[in-house]
């Protein structure tokens, strides 16, 4: 496994072990992904701080991830962006559509607010 779940209460962190979500490895996290939606989860805040590479594949990934969230009236936050990756976002414009933050603590402090509203 290339990724780390942590369930904290009604949030999931995913963390990108590998350098590279690509091909290789996006399918297994998508996999992991769905799985988490048909067990109820709605809030998932996806951490790629160790990747610098992304594909087309860690993208539909990505986007995967952010339709869970979306159909379960959820919230899913991408973070720890690095430069090449967020290059990426910005070409595809995924950052009109996605939430992103700069970390997961900045990540989680969202959701609180959001929780409180």
């Amino acid at each position: 496994m290339e990724f780390e779940i942590i369930k904290k209460g009604d949030q999931i962190v995913v963390k990108v072990l590998s350098k590279k979500l690509d091909t290789n490895n996006a399918p297994e996290l998508k996999s992991e992904l769905i799985v988490l939606g048909n067990d109820g989860a709605k809030n998932i805040i996806l951490d790629v701080s160790n990747c610098s590479y992304v594909d087309s594949s860690g993208l539909s990934a990505i986007l995967v991830a952010n339709r869970l969230c979306e159909d379960a009236i959820g919230t899913f936050i991408l973070c720890g962006l690095q430069p090449d990756v967020e290059n990426l976002i910005r070409i595809s414009m995924l950052h009109t559509v996605l939430l992103i933050t700069k970390d997961v603590e900045e990540a989680e402090k969202l959701l609180i607010e959001k929780s409180n509203l």
